[in-house]
């Protein structure tokens, strides 16, 4: 039972706070002394040597690099203008335009907080101004902002990739009609209550001369990421590149957007590798402790006893899915999907291997569990991105409300891709 309690005292310490990564390495370094002695820890070296070889990884940063370029090149703001003038003047033109943003955003950049704190600082003052209501509003950005947790190129599904053994190329292909389905899903929502009622989310008046520029404008600002979109990811689905090359694609592609914007300058350049450097250091830094507590886990045997536990569970696969994603959204409330994916996820994927499921189809219920982790109260990084820029008139209270209808539309995607996989272009086995 060592490894049950060192994953027991492991989720005690990330609830209280502990930094992530110490708390991985200090408790495997002190259990693995306790149980074997400095010889657990012989190989150590050769399996930081072949994190640091993993060409899979070789992705993440590229692809954050790509994101903070995007965003610092201000993407988000000429989109979310003129997609705004150009469907503002209908109920609910602005949240609409808000989602599809969003999804633009996340194809582009995958950088959640940013997308998060963009659109809440220009869309949410706009629709508050304007009578939105506050509930329908602050969801809305939440839900838009953190689309790039499923939509390829998803730093989740790199990660994913990489702990399942699954080739990361494959898990972007069918990410593609689960990710588009949740925007059609969050569209079809806004839609409907918008049109119920009006007043929740009252049209915006346009000071545009006719549609034709609106549509012009927004064409202009459309077509350069979408274009990024086709480079990075036609290249990957077409098979003329990796993910890993087609990572370096994308940072390339978004030096030439930055420079098409006019905002590529040698500062932002440097302020972006550092940024990029600082974020990559954590998850790697996650990463090199997450090995060291799976090798002592295993080494104690927890992995046999969670493997037996939950192959004679009535049900088999079905309860096996059930708990694992009731597991992995309940965990989602209070720690980050990057523990998730590198404590939970090795413990879980060789159970559903064993048990025949699809590992594609898997990772997938798994990245569209993890979004949840984002949005779900109460600490949702996406909740606290908005909050931080938010207006004081917007309580956080509201914000917890409102992402309450985006999460059990999330939560019905999972359970369509559970039953009806088929329908998604997935399959289960």
């Amino acid at each position: 039972m060592i490894g049950i309690y060192l994953f027991i005292f492991a989720l005690v310490a990330l609830f209280i706070g502990y930094p992530i990564a110490l708390t991985f390495a200090g408790l495997s370094l002190i259990v693995g002394f306790w149980i074997e002695g400095v010889s657990l820890f012989s190989f150590m070296s050769y399996r930081l040597y072949s994190i640091m070889e993993n060409t899979i990884l070789m992705a993440i940063p590229m692809f954050i690099f790509m994101g903070i370029i995007l965003q610092q090149s201000g993407l988000a703001e000429r989109l979310l203008e003129s997609m705004g003038r150009l469907f503002g003047g209908r109920p609910g033109g602005l949240a609409i335009s808000t989602i599809v943003v969003g999804a633009f955003l996340a194809a582009s950049t995958g950088v959640v907080g940013a997308s998060v704190v963009a659109m809440g600082v220009i869309s949410l003052p706009v629709m508050i101004k304007y009578g939105y209501d506050q509930k329908l509003a602050t969801g809305t950005i939440c839900a838009a902002g953190t689309l790039g947790q499923i939509i390829p190129p998803s730093i989740i599904l790199i990660i994913l990739g990489d702990v399942m053994g699954v080739p990361v190329g494959d898990l972007f292909k069918a990410a593609i009609y689960p990710g588009l389905a949740l925007v059609g899903m969050y569209l079809v929502y806004v839609f409907t209550v918008s049109h119920i009622n009006p007043l929740t989310a009252p049209p915006i008046p346009s000071d545009a001369e006719n549609n034709y520029e609106l549509i012009k404008d927004a064409l202009l600002n459309i077509i350069p990421p979408l274009l990024l979109i086709i480079v990075v990811l036609g290249s990957i689905l077409t098979g003329i590149a990796t993910p890993t090359e087609s990572s370096a694609l994308g940072a390339i592609g978004s030096l030439i957007l930055a420079k098409f914007y006019g905002q590529l300058k040698w500062k932002m350049m440097t302020d972006s590798a550092k940024e990029t450097v600082k974020v990559t250091s954590m998850v790697f830094a996650v990463l090199i402790g997450a090995t060291a507590f799976s090798m002592v886990f295993t080494y104690s045997g927890g992995d046999g006893i969670v493997e037996e536990f939950m192959a004679n569970l009535p049900g088999e696969k079905w309860t096996f899915i059930l708990l694992s994603m009731l597991a992995i959204f309940v965990l989602g409330f209070f720690i980050d999907f990057v523990e998730i994916a590198f404590i939970v996820v090795p413990i879980l994927a060789p159970i559903a291997e064993l048990m025949g499921l699809n590992m594609v189809w898997f990772a997938i219920l798994i990245a569209m569990n993890l979004q949840s982790s984002f949005m779900t109260p109460p600490f949702g990084f996406s909740l606290f991105y908005l909050k931080g820029v938010a207006p004081p008139e917007v309580k956080t209270l509201t914000i917890y409300k409102g992402v309450i209808p985006f999460i059990i539309i999330q939560l019905f995607l999972v359970f369509l891709l559970v039953v009806f996989p088929q329908y998604l272009g997935l399959s289960s086995t």
